[in-house]
């Protein structure tokens, strides 16, 4: 089976260099895409303690309180995304890399006593070449959604063949573990969700405006315009709205430029002002939602007002006290939305109608079993 697969991604991987490399002249996969399908800049890890192993942005923000409980082994960090590159780089005294395309990581895979996989990062290389080398394998905050389950059934034999080389897997709910078991994985316990012993990190402080502010965090494709169609702002209101990606600021000022010359409001960036003394507000630089959550009132929690992406975590704004209004699709989020009190769910049409004073604001219902996950990562006995 390992052969067979490895042939298979090797022959994907060769027809798919000419596109690697046209992608690889875009900003967004600059330094990524060279790095995990050509080598670059990108060596072996040069330590053989503890391996962990995240997507993107959100995986290792919420790594960070494991990996300060650990600082007394040797961590390597592997991601796959920029943005997850450049916050992991913020942690001290760890080796970061990009995780390589699979065809790479036999020869480039050395001896961990532990490698640690945060998620659905089910590369099936990775467990593989790792158990040859004799890793210990730790799957952790694994979770399976509603949508996700129906299309990993269909390949049951082949997600029993990887989780066969994973010897340890913590699950975010007991319907995660069934759905686990089911598809091959053993020695699964309920461990609750990482991201609930996240403790957000304000990089800068503002000032609480005297006036209620609303965030309509993480916006996607066309729920700006849908939100800004329904959503009632009162005289003392200011609107900040941050998109998902970056790539879509400029497009997002058009449609706010529109939205408030209608509306007779003042709009401003948050890159050339920060004094909040604008109607509405463009969040045009990354990593300022955590900043503006400690300063917000009510928190549009994006991501679910359309289908199709899945809802975003809502533990990060409950951490602040925030109202929460989120939109009816949370299938990715579903139970992180459960650890959390008071979050009101709305769809779109109707925000022109609600009260937001008459909403409570939410707070954190429970967290992981830390110890135990530690204990499992270091090797002890309980």
């Amino acid at each position: 089976m390992g052969i067979f697969y490895y042939l298979l991604v090797s022959l994907l991987y060769v027809l798919a260099i000419p596109v690697l490399l046209y992608l690889g002249f875009k900003k967004k996969y600059k330094y990524s895409i060279p790095a995990r399908f050509f080598l670059k800049n990108n060596p072996k890890f040069k330590n053989d303690d503890l391996w962990i192993h995240a997507c993107s942005l959100g995986e290792v923000v919420s790594l960070v309180p494991i990996i300060d409980k650990l600082k007394k082994h040797e961590i390597d960090i592997s991601v796959i995304t920029q943005t997850g590159y450049d916050r992991a780089r913020e942690i001290k005294d760890c080796e970061i890399r990009y995780l390589p395309f699979e065809v790479f990581l036999p020869f480039w895979i050395k001896k961990h006593k532990t490698l640690v996989v945060v998620e659905a990062e089910l590369w099936p290389m990775l467990f593989v070449v790792s158990k040859l080398r004799g890793i210990k394998t730790i799957l952790i905050n694994a979770r399976i959604s509603d949508n996700s389950y129906r299309g990993y059934k269909k390949f049951s034999w082949f997600y029993q063949w990887i989780f066969a080389h994973i010897d340890k897997v913590f699950a975010q709910s007991e319907i995660d573990k069934q759905r686990l078991i089911s598809l091959g994985a053993k020695s699964v316990e309920v461990f609750g969700n990482i991201k609930n012993s996240s403790v957000p990190t304000i990089s800068k402080q503002y000032s609480k405006p005297n006036k209620r502010v609303i965030v309509m965090a993480s916006s996607h494709e066309g729920e700006e315009e849908l939100i800004l169609k329904n959503l009632k702002l009162k005289k003392n209101d200011i609107l900040i709205v941050v998109p998902r990606h970056p790539e879509r600021f400029k497009t997002i000022y058009k449609l706010l430029l529109n939205f408030t010359k209608s509306k007779k409001l003042s709009l401003a960036k948050l890159s050339e002002k920060d004094d909040f003394k604008q109607d509405v507000i463009l969040c045009d630089k990354m990593g300022e939602l955590i900043n503006l959550y400690a300063i917000c009132d009510i928190v549009l929690l994006c991501g679910s007002f359309v289908d199709g992406v899945g809802g975003h975590n809502p533990i990060e704004c409950a951490y602040f006290n925030t109202k929460i209004i989120s939109g009816p699709f949370i299938f990715n989020q579903k139970t992180l939305f459960l650890t959390v009190a008071n979050i009101e769910i709305i769809e779109a049409k109707d925000l022109n109608t609600i009260d937001f004073d008459e909403f409570k604001n939410s707070y954190i219902k429970e967290t992981g079993k830390m110890e135990k996950l530690l204990n499992e990562i270091e090797g002890k006995e309980l």
